[in-house]
């Protein structure tokens, strides 16, 4: 029984390693983390794995008028839209580029920052553990999870604290093991179920990732 809200992305992470091991992952575990917040929470599932922290950047695509209102996602060289949302609101194909375009540059921009020249971990034929610190929508992990498989894992699990119900079931429709510790109703956002949920830097995102120690021996897939 998990008691809401929780203290901090910290406790939540803690909380969510204590639950990994039972899904008996094998050895060659890598723990990748969407930024921002779900980066202090990968870094104690990682802790708990004693497996290596990676980071998946994931912009949301936003509707121009209503950023916070979600058309799709990228990660990678993956898109994913909600192409009914599109149609309904009647949005170009322009106007979709211009904010795919925009999203791009700041996704390769944090990728540059994040990492500081070291390559991505090579995914083939690990077991890869997808973490963020809540799904309220579910769209962008969607759009990570779908990145992670053109690399060739051997398995995939994702991983949050917090959940909405529709966002859970979205994520198992997607045929992976689906870890959310709690999924309470009513839910109107990943923040009200966090009592310090502070906003990430991308300066405490570097510092966390230095304090893994994450090896740059790997390369790419």
């Amino acid at each position: 029984m998990i008691n809401l809200p929780f203290h901090d992305r910290r406790q939540a992470g803690r909380l969510l390693g204590a639950a990994l091991p039972a899904r008996k992952l094998g050895e060659d575990v890598i723990v990748l983390a969407l930024p921002r917040g779900g980066v202090p929470v990968g870094a104690e599932v990682a802790e708990a794995l004693k497996a290596p922290l990676d980071v998946i950047v994931v912009r949301k695509l936003g509707v121009p008028w209503q950023p916070e209102l979600a058309m799709g996602a990228i990660a990678g060289g993956t898109r994913t839209l909600d192409n009914h949302l599109i149609h309904e609101l009647h949005l170009s194909r322009e106007k979709v580029e211009t904010v795919v375009e925009r999203e791009t540059q700041e996704m390769e921009r944090r990728e540059k920052l994040y990492r500081g020249g070291r390559p991505a971990l090579r995914l083939r034929g690990q077991t890869v553990v997808l973490v963020d610190d809540g799904l309220a929508t579910g769209s962008t992990m969607v759009a990570a999870l779908q990145h992670v498989r053109t690399l060739h894992p051997q398995r995939v699990i994702v991983a949050v604290p917090v959940g909405s119900s529709e966002a859970c079931s979205r994520i198992k429709q997607e045929a992976v093991d689906c870890i959310c510790l709690a999924e309470p109703e009513p839910f109107y956002a990943v923040g009200q179920w966090y009592t310090d949920f502070r906003q990430v830097s991308d300066a405490e995102v570097q510092e966390i990732l230095a304090a893994a120690g994450r090896p740059s021996s790997r390369t790419p897939s």
